[in-house]
């Protein structure tokens, strides 16, 4: 009785066991099959994320600023000779001509003037008139005692006592008094011309003095600005004196400039004669420029160069004063690995970051090495290889290691 019990025990033992190691193997398979599911759940619920693939292409640096229309050349017409605005041909925005009137002035006295000097012309060449005259005088003069004297001087060489000393001292004296004479004819015959030459040239300066009254416009441009009308009295613009009123603005718009100060790390891409883009966002059109002048010297204060680029304006679309955005190319690159610009997070003059997303959805934080930049992509020298997947958007969303779904997607351009 004993040994059946002890069996009896033993049984009831070992039925105990298998249902413990079963309930076990159930708990272990629950568990299998729960970390299953929460597996399938995490990737249904991974975020999704934009991705661009990083391939090779051509990028160009270019270098944007903004600046403000200037008109290529911009005056303040002023009189040369005072006087009344006798007639006014112009207004604000008058299109003018160079050499176009634009106005003419009253000054009587210049007008006086001028008769003042034209008769003084005509005296001296009056005067100029009866000096030669007095010169051919002298000269004839001096012919006749000159001979005079040469005959009697022959004469006494040839027979002493034929000739008196005396006659031949007199013939002498004449002929020296005569040609002095022609000497002081002569002396005041350049005096009289020199004082025509005066004359005339009073005369041509009173004349140029007074074509100033008459205003013209010195190159092709428009009227900005009107100072003065019919009857006012316009001053001499001869002195520094700032009070000293124009007639008017004048500026040539045909063609426009831009001044643009390049910062100094571009300064090797700016050459003269290279034509750029110039947007103007206020009327939506982009227009071709041409850099036209350089300082060739960098600004130690602005570490900026001085550039100017023209836009040419026939249709006088553009205006001064609007504002405008250069885009100068600086450099190429051809078949580069390269990744939207949106995607590197700069941490350093070439230096940077960006997030992959592996073979296996997880976020991968990478540094990398960049190169050339352009205003949409920037090449990729090491940390990225060719068709892996960047992350698009704010690295800090995301962490290394976290389980994503990708959605490939185009990255924006600009226009």
């Amino acid at each position: 009785m004993r040994a059946a019990k002890k069996r009896y025990r033993n049984r009831s033992f070992g039925h105990a066991g298998i249902a413990a190691t079963s309930m076990l193997l159930g708990a272990v398979c629950f568990g299998c099959g729960g970390s299953n599911q929460a597996n399938a759940s995490n990737s249904a619920n991974a975020p999704h994320v934009a991705v661009v693939q990083a391939k090779k292409q051509d990028i160009s640096s270019t270098l944007e600023i903004a600046s403000e229309f200037q008109p290529y050349q911009e005056i303040s017409v002023y009189a040369k000779v005072s006087g009344y605005v006798k007639k006014l041909n112009v207004d604000w925005g008058t299109h003018v001509k160079q050499g176009q009137l634009l106005a003419v002035l009253e000054v009587p006295e210049l007008q006086q003037q001028l008769e003042v000097d034209q008769a003084t012309v005509q005296r001296s060449e009056q005067d100029v008139a009866r000096a030669h005259e007095e010169l051919n005088s002298s000269e004839s003069a001096y012919n006749v005692a000159h001979l005079t004297f040469t005959r009697l001087a022959n004469v006494q060489k040839t027979q002493p006592n034929l000739v008196a000393q005396e006659e031949v001292d007199q013939a002498q004296g004449k002929d020296m008094q005569t040609s002095a004479g022609v000497s002081a004819a002569r002396d005041s015959l350049a005096a009289s011309e020199q004082a025509l030459a005066a004359a005339k040239a009073s005369l041509e300066k009173d004349k140029s003095m007074f074509d100033y009254s008459q205003i013209v416009s010195p190159f092709d441009g428009v009227v900005t600005e009107i100072d003065a009308y019919t009857g006012a009295l316009l001053p001499a613009g001869t002195s520094s004196n700032k009070g000293d009123s124009p007639l008017c603005h004048l500026a040539q718009n045909d063609m426009l400039r831009l001044v643009i100060p390049v910062p100094e790390r571009a300064v090797s891409g700016v050459l003269l004669g290279r034509p750029v883009s110039v947007r103007v966002t206020t009327i939506n059109k982009t227009f071709q420029g041409k850099i036209a002048r350089i300082s060739d010297q960098i600004d130690t204060d602005t570490r900026t160069m001085h550039t100017e680029v023209n836009v040419p304006n026939p249709d006088y679309v553009l205006v001064p004063g609007m504002y405008a955005t250069v885009e100068i190319p600086l450099e190429t690159a051809r078949g580069v690995l390269a990744v939207p610009l949106q995607t590197v997070q700069a941490s350093g003059e070439g230096h940077g970051s960006v997030l992959v997303v592996g073979s296996d959805n997880k976020i991968e934080k990478r540094d990398v090495t960049t190169g050339l930049e352009s205003a949409t992509s920037v090449e990729i020298l090491s940390g990225v290889n060719e068709n892996e997947y960047v992350v698009m958007g704010e690295q800090s969303s995301y962490k290394a290691g976290e389980l994503v779904t990708p959605q490939v997607t185009k990255p924006a351009t600009i226009e």
